[in-house]
């Protein structure tokens, strides 16, 4: 069931949104050359915990850190590790989370390490694209397929394929919420659930260079592209308001 909230509820989401985002500006400025993915975890956490909120993804499903960083082929839910040293050229999301007041937001934004080639850079450009058209698309009395469909189009128009068996979802009290946002249309288009004020939800494109199959990670928690292709990925929360889209996530 997808819950409605109310305009108080909504106000508390965007103040734990504002800590996130606050964090996350802070380990935007950290990705470099030789700094650990453990690193970055270790510092969004002390942040998070300075700010009287919480990581949202310690402990969810026995996750055991702040942080989610992934890198190059490497899609969503990775480990920080000591051993993962970021490297001139590489690629990696941060995808982070806090709890704040009885309310989740989350976020993830990827970023190239140093100089990347133009076709990374690419990869980059139409992933952070995609999520603006998508979020574009967030009118009330439509439905979730529109968002869908203009992430899809986009991403394929661009020459890049849509990971399609992870997807956004609803946030509020709950991490994960009802509905599930797919990068993808199904056949049945329009047939979906229809956006409503007081929605709250992330849109989240995945987006890969390869054909959009995956496999588990090595760490036993994330997901990485199949073919070995590099992936990108970006999220924001979103708030439904009688005005329309409030995107509660902004990164500069």
């Amino acid at each position: 069931m997808i819950t409605i909230k109310s305009p108080e509820e909504i106000q508390l989401m965007k103040e734990g949104a504002g800590i996130l985002v606050s964090v996350m500006e802070t380990l935007k400025g950290m990705v470099r050359a030789g700094i650990t993915t453990k690193e970055l975890d270790r510092v969004a956490e002390a942040l998070i915990l300075k700010s009287g909120a919480r990581p949202a993804f310690k402990g969810y499903q026995g996750f055991p850190d702040a942080l989610c960083p992934s890198i190059n082929e490497e899609i969503v839910h990775c480990l920080p590790s000591d051993e993962r040293i970021l490297k001139q050229g590489d690629i990696i999301s941060l995808d982070l989370g806090v709890f704040f007041k009885g309310f989740y937001s989350d976020v993830a934004e990827t970023l190239p390490v140093g100089r990347v080639a133009l076709e990374v850079f690419t990869l980059i450009r139409v992933t952070k694209e995609a999520l603006r058209q998508g979020i574009e698309k967030v009118k009330i009395g439509d439905t979730f397929e529109d968002v869908s469909e203009a992430i899809q189009e986009y991403v394929e128009s661009q020459g890049f394929n849509v990971i399609r068996e992870l997807c956004g979802h609803g946030i509020g009290r709950e991490l994960h919420e009802d509905p599930q946002i797919l990068n993808y249309t199904l056949p049945q288009k329009k047939a979906g659930n229809e956006i409503k004020e007081g929605m709250t939800f992330c849109i989240e494109p995945m987006v890969t260079a390869g054909d959009g199959r995956i496999k588990k990670s090595s760490d036993g928690y994330g997901f990485d592209t199949a073919d070995g292709s590099l992936s990108a990925h970006f999220e924001n929360t979103i708030a439904v308001t009688k005005r329309g889209w409030n995107v509660l996530t902004n990164l500069g």
